[in-house]
């Protein structure tokens, strides 16, 4: 860029880089998603095209971006994982958090029409997002972040198809059914979906009750216990990483296949069966 009088400006650019050696979280929401879903007529308590959809971008986010490890997502949000070890955009938390949002949301819009072909977008109910990052300084609380936001996608779920379900099939108002529900626990939701209505909620499909993970794929281990210490990766380590380690790395990221579950990931099997995630070196891509 060219010296000009008018470069005093960039002095009053603040630094915004994330802490080294800890994880960042870019966490994305939908912005408006109830104005949007009521809209476009989404179904109620769970849309399976509105669900594939954000599956569906969040999968070209982790392919675009080999720097992320593994994201998680449930109803408009989505959280995008990277590991310690990552340097993409210096840890500008400007730059990091925008390049998810407007991936995402480009990705999102673009492939709309793919899962709603008969319900073309319309101004002024377009699709949006809204992001922030945060750092957690090891995986034992990375862990904890996921498995806060899979509770939560079960909390949710659960009330939310008891309470459709009051209100559909049993002629509810939104008002009625929204005060019988008030002080319920999850065996009282249970218990009105299934003497009520017949429905047993375990067998409702997996990706409305645990959410979905998007991951690479790689061989899958025998479980070993995984190391959760404070100190789990070392900067410096990286540090002394060439370029050409750092690409096949990034190459071998790109080469493997993104892929969506709807797992336990409270549990540490998940985890330790691919270690990667953790540890964030590739494993062996599958024959």
């Amino acid at each position: 860029m060219a010296n000009s009088r008018f470069e005093y400006v960039k002095s009053f650019e603040q630094p915004d880089v994330l802490l080294p050696n800890t994880w960042i979280v870019v966490r994305i929401d939908g912005r408006g998603f109830h104005k949007l879903s009521d809209h476009y007529a989404f179904v109620k308590p769970n849309d399976r095209r509105a669900l594939d959809l954000m599956n569906a971008a969040a999968v070209e986010v982790m392919k675009e971006l080999p720097d992320l490890c593994i994201g998680y997502g449930v109803s408009d949000e989505f959280s995008f994982v990277f590991h310690p070890s990552c340097q993409l955009f210096e840890r500008r938390n400007g730059k990091l958090v925008t390049t998810i949002v407007s991936t995402f949301t480009a990705h999102y819009i673009f492939k709309w029409s793919e899962f709603f072909p008969s319900t073309p977008l319309q101004p002024p109910y377009l699709p949006s997002f809204d992001g922030r990052a945060v750092i957690y300084p090891n995986s034992r609380i990375l862990r904890d972040y996921m498995s806060w936001r899979q509770v939560d996608c079960h909390i949710n779920n659960l009330y939310n198809t008891t309470f459709w379900t009051m209100v559909q099939q049993g002629g509810m108002s939104n008002t009625d059914a929204e005060q019988e529900l008030k002080g319920t626990v999850s065996g009282d939701k249970n218990e009105i979906l299934f003497k009520r209505f017949g429905i047993n909620y375990n067998n409702e499909e997996e990706i409305y009750k645990k959410g979905s993970v998007v991951y690479r794929k790689f061989e899958l281990e025998e479980p070993t216990p995984i190391q959760t210490s404070v100190d789990e990766v070392s900067p410096l380590t990286e540090q002394k990483q060439s370029r050409s380690q750092q690409d096949k790395i990034k190459k071998l990221r790109r080469k493997a296949q993104v892929v969506v579950d709807h797992v336990d990931i409270i549990k540490d099997e998940f985890w330790e069966r691919r270690p990667w995630i953790i540890s964030g070196n590739p494993g062996r891509l599958p024959a």
